[in-house]
């Protein structure tokens, strides 16, 4: 008996060694992956932001330079981070409040509703820049789309992308059209609510108000953090539409934190600042995360949790 248990416990043990051995096997190639293509030019980026490097030199060491020019002299610096800020106050918010109220209507039993979910889903799978020449043409002054119907009701548009007032708003209306991407995970968040707490609240003689603000919300509010926070992120991130459509114009109104960070590496060859431009972003992306975390994430409501 004792010496079948010994052969049982050893047998489990090889059978564990092989499904480890094949674990790293399986993973070998991400991990490959990543230290190569990803960890490294992450490495190579934070060495380069303590040092003068205009590519077409060698790199120098300055310390801390770079972050001291960035806080105290470069006003493009501050320009940029202010419009991403206002970017992301308006685009994440809207986002959200659209892509909830259209998940919520393609939640709804009518005809062709699988033909709605495709046509709002097809604008997120379109190429950035596609969509970026798309949207530079709707808002062009003279014959743009969007002008052209404001005109017919007697409202003169204004230049939009030529203009420092409303170039940023423009970009901000044109953050709704990605959209699509999160209908979907709203849409799967809303089929998960238990029909029954409606159900109740009917019963109860509760409106659909009221079903959506004590029912609705409450059970979605896991999914709305996730897209906040992914909301956030992404809008930090922000290069095709301002490359193609502005350039960071007019007058650095557009001039996006990302955009600075490329313009700085590859138009003004200063590799070693936008390293630590790219460095600070990330403390800022890192910084704007926790909090949302401690003062949003205990409200949240995770359904099996507390």
């Amino acid at each position: 008996m004792e010496k079948s248990v010994k052969t049982k416990d050893r047998s489990t043990r090889n059978l564990q060694k092989v499904q480890r051995r094949w674990f790293f096997i399986f993973i070998s190639p991400w991990v490959i992956g990543f230290i190569c293509f990803q960890a490294g030019p992450i490495i190579a980026s934070l060495v380069l932001s303590f040092t003068d490097y205009a590519l077409l030199s060698p790199p120098s060491f300055v310390g801390a330079k770079n972050y001291i020019t960035m806080i105290t002299v470069d006003p493009i610096f501050w320009k940029s981070l202010k419009v991403t800020m206002l970017y992301t106050a308006g685009s994440v918010p809207l986002g959200i409040v659209v892509g909830l109220s259209i998940a919520i209507l393609l939640n709804q039993k009518i005809k062709g509703l699988a033909l709605f979910r495709t046509i709002y889903y097809l604008p997120a799978v379109i190429s950035g820049v596609a969509v970026a020449l798309l949207w530079r043409w709707i808002y062009t002054p003279n014959v743009g789309l969007l002008n052209s119907m404001l005109a017919k009701v007697g409202i003169e548009g204004p230049a939009w992308l030529f203009s420092e007032t409303w170039a940023l708003v423009a970009l901000i209306i044109m953050s709704i059209w990605g959209t699509g991407a999160g209908i979907i995970i709203y849409l799967a968040g809303l089929q998960g609510i238990p029909t029954g707490l409606y159900e109740v609240a009917l019963i109860d003689g509760a409106n659909n108000w009221q079903k959506f603000w004590h029912i609705t919300l409450p059970m979605m509010s896991s999914v709305i953090f996730f897209m906040l926070i992914m909301g956030i992120i992404g809008s930090f991130q922000v290069f095709t539409f301002a490359y193609v459509m502005t350039g960071g114009g007019p007058n650095y109104a557009t001039m996006f934190y990302g955009l600075y960070v490329y313009f700085s590496a590859f138009s003004y060859l200063k590799m070693g600042y936008a390293g630590a431009l790219a460095w600070v972003l990330f403390l800022i992306t890192l910084t704007s995360a926790a909090i949302i975390f401690k003062y949003i994430g205990g409200r949240v409501y995770y359904r099996g949790g507390a």
